[in-house]
């Protein structure tokens, strides 16, 4: 999730049994080669963890050079080759490397070789065709990968059922773990997608941003998560913008249209909590929840 997936939102989705965190994708060229880059991108603290970093890659020196540098705060890398935003494919990076396996390949070898104790995984979209897809699969299990996540839809596809049938081949057809990804929007979504696919786990982006409950069970936002979201987010000094944005998702299915014409208007931090104080008796506790 680019600027989603940051230190606090990690540390809220662990407290509702996220079993895995991805940091969200950073540019392994910016990483490795400025402190500006690293300290911009990358928060973490000691309790932060089981956690992988993400980076974007074309060139496996850059990809090898961000891995080594993040290694002692993480317990693996991923490349992310399933970005479909118009921006990464046109910087060659994202969803479009799908289509260029040898170039995955040398990327996640070259890691392997710098970094022979650090896990290197790979995300990516499926192919136009199962054939295909599973060859990709293939061919990144054997340059060395730990595991794959597979987003059940093509590079065009959006908000359509994800080719759960895609997934399932790759998952017959390798034999390192494969976690799959896509239509996951609910607690209900979870074991159908595990049935149908075979994979060994879920991974969820847009579920978790409207729900960070989710893998806990609760079918939508849960009060208690908006109250630990408030302490963590101001505790953590997150700014007033990412702070209200996570609020918005995570109210969408509780507030009223009208209600979310008012609170879509809310321009600081002091009126977010005065509104949550004054509708849900929230208001910020000065301590981090555990």
């Amino acid at each position: 999730m680019v600027r989603y997936s940051s230190l606090p939102f990690r540390h809220l989705v662990k407290l509702y049994k996220c079993d895995l965190m991805f940091t969200h994708m950073m540019l392994s060229d910016c990483f490795s080669k400025a402190q500006s880059a690293r300290d911009a991108d990358f928060q973490h603290c000691k309790t932060d963890r089981p956690l992988i970093a993400q980076f974007a890659a074309s060139d496996p020196e850059y990809f090898a050079a961000a891995a080594r540098l993040i290694s002692p705060y993480v317990d693996g890398v991923d490349l992310n080759c399933g970005c479909p935003q118009r921006w990464a494919i046109k910087e060659g990076i994202g969803a479009c490397m799908c289509t260029n396996p040898k170039l995955i390949s040398r990327i996640v070898s070259r890691c392997r070789q710098v970094n022979p104790d650090l896990p290197v995984s790979v995300k990516i979209r499926i192919l136009d065709t199962i054939e295909d897809t599973v060859a990709l699969a293939q061919a990144i299990e054997q340059a060395g990968a730990a595991f794959i996540s597979v987003h059940g839809r093509t590079i065009k596809e959006r908000n359509v059922i994800p080719h759960f049938d895609y997934v399932q081949a790759i998952k017959n057809n390798v034999k390192i773990p494969v976690i799959h990804n896509g239509g996951v929007y609910s607690p209900d979504d979870l074991e159908p997608a595990l049935q149908k696919t075979g994979a060994d786990g879920v991974m969820c982006a847009q579920g978790l941003l409207n729900n960070p409950a989710l893998f806990a069970g609760y079918t939508e936002t849960p009060l208690q998560c908006v109250q630990d979201w408030v302490n963590i987010a101001i505790t953590y000094g997150t700014t007033f913008i990412t702070f209200k944005h996570h609020l918005v998702f995570m109210l969408e299915n509780v507030l009223p249209k009208h209600e979310k014409k008012i609170f879509n208007n809310l321009s600081t931090i002091a009126a977010v909590l005065d509104y949550l104080d004054n509708n849900f008796d929230i208001r910020y506790q000065n301590k981090l929840p555990t």
